[in-house]
């Protein structure tokens, strides 16, 4: 995996880019100390991956995350940073970020996420799943979609993923639907496989942004 580590504070990327370079599978290609140097950098060594910081002078990471998502379709990039407020977390995802992880998260965790970021997976770190579920409830996501965004499951999924959408917990949905938990477990592991995802706010995502939980 090909990647580029954007941060403005010089001892911190040089510090992840010597843990990265030393990860199995892992090539650190370039690095960058603001959004707009990493426009460059990515312009010329393709990354697949870049694990990008937030705020930056010049050009922020959220700012550089929507100029190369758009430039590049294919890139992937890792937000990590010391910032978790909700509203800049739900703005990287708006922006394309497919993850988004503290900077207190330790080396595996990173190196996982790089990977399932490569992969094409969206990634979460362990502490923001459920901030991330809640600030996506909180805020909305895109406008929402007139035809069936989700053909590919049953009317009983459907209605499983609308109740996750508006922030429902198993019971809740069981009860809502007159099925057993078990039943609503096994739904939701069904839901995962079929669009993709690995976990409830990939889901959730998901799901807000093609218009379900909405009032």
């Amino acid at each position: 995996m090909r990647v580029v580590v954007v941060d403005d504070h010089e001892i911190f990327r040089d510090g992840l880019t010597a843990l990265l370079g030393a990860l199995d599978g892992v090539e650190v290609v370039g690095t960058a100390r603001d959004g707009r140097d990493a426009v460059h950098v990515v312009g010329e060594v393709s990354p697949d991956v870049v694990v990008m910081d937030i705020q930056m002078p010049r050009l922020d990471g959220i700012e550089a995350t929507e100029f190369l998502v758009g430039r590049h379709p294919a890139l992937r990039v890792l937000m990590l940073t010391m910032n978790d407020d909700d509203e800049v977390i739900l703005s990287a995802i708006r922006a394309g970020a497919c993850g988004y992880l503290l900077k207190e998260s330790g080396a595996r965790e990173v190196h996982a996420a790089i990977r399932a970021a490569a992969a094409g997976g969206m990634v979460f770190g362990a502490s923001m799943e459920a901030k991330i579920v809640a600030a996506l409830l909180a805020g909305g996501t895109r406008a929402a979609v007139t035809e069936e965004p989700f053909p590919e499951l049953t009317g009983r999924e459907r209605s499983v993923l609308r109740l996750l959408a508006q922030g429902r917990s198993n019971d809740d949905i069981a009860r809502e639907l007159f099925v057993s938990a078990k039943t609503v477990r096994n739904a939701v592991s069904t839901i995962y496989a079929k669009l993709g995802v690995s976990n409830r706010a990939e889901a959730v995502i998901r799901a807000r942004d093609a218009g379900y939980g909405r009032a």
